[in-house]
């Protein structure tokens, strides 16, 4: 799926992208690190996973987050 990268913060290596509906979602530090990247700027289109919300319930969680390459 794409997104935008919303926030990024280097120390901690967590942020947050928007969906192309709007919709904030936030990531941590191992789907960033997934992705093999060393920074993220705002604006930047990213593609991310999901993993389905354990149990059945709850939200889906950011697995990876990387540059979106066309």
């Amino acid at each position: 799926m794409q997104a935008t990268a919303f926030t990024f913060d280097p120390q901690t290596r967590s942020g947050s992208v928007l969906l192309d509906d709007g919709t904030p979602v936030p990531f941590g530090a191992a789907a960033f690190d997934a992705g093999g990247l060393r920074l993220l700027r705002v604006g930047q289109r990213v593609r991310i996973e999901f993993a389905a919300p354990e149990g059945g319930s709850g939200e889906r969680r950011v697995t990876l987050v990387t540059l979106q390459t066309f």
